[in-house]
């Protein structure tokens, strides 16, 4: 999540200057990489400097699925999932949605859900209701930070599967053992 904000707030740098910056040792900080960009929420660029050896290698945040395959393929299958489940489990007091928002529903509740946040979505109120993060018992001094990370991530989510839905909010433990998440047309 650390190095995700870093690329985020400056993006096109490269591992070490990432890994310095962390504190967290370069293989690390390569792994780390590796599974960000494999899950599409970053790409690598390799600069041309013209020089002999190994060139550079830059990160920035993915914004468009198009600008990455893992993304395109996790907004794709995502909504293929969705669309599949919808088909066999139809939901009587759901209030369709446009498909281009339910494409983002899709693949923002695989997102969270694969990040073990366990959401409850409610379509008409367009709510999520998240299990707390893994990391809730060591984020009180921090937590606004890690809320904003969580916060920022979604949004990224929601942008990679196109408009028309909006991060409205997310209200930190609304009880002692759930988050809420609002979205929002945009």
């Amino acid at each position: 999540m650390q190095l995700l904000r870093a690329i985020q707030r400056v993006p096109g740098r490269r591992a070490g200057e990432l890994a310095s910056e962390s504190g967290i040792p370069l293989n690390t900080v390569r792994d780390h990489l590796r599974v960000l960009e494999d899950e599409g929420l970053i790409r690598s660029e390799t600069l041309q400097v013209g020089v002999r050896g190994r060139p550079p290698v830059v990160f920035h945040p993915v914004q468009e699925t198009s600008s990455s395959p893992a993304a395109s393929a996790r907004v794709t299958g995502a909504a293929e999932r969705g669309r599949m489940l919808r088909a066999v489990t139809p939901s009587a007091d759901a209030e369709p949605l446009g498909a281009d928002a339910q494409r983002q529903v899709d693949v923002l509740y695989e997102h969270l859900d694969d990040s073990g946040l366990e959401p409850a979505l409610d379509e008409r109120a367009l709510t999520f209701d998240l299990a707390p993060c893994r990391y809730h018992d060591m984020i009180d001094e921090e937590r606004a930070l890690v809320c904003g990370v969580h916060a920022r991530l979604v949004q990224d989510v929601l942008r990679q599967a196109e408009v028309p839905l909006v991060v409205r909010r997310l209200e930190p433990f609304v009880t002692a053992h759930r988050c809420r998440l609002l979205l929002a047309p945009s």
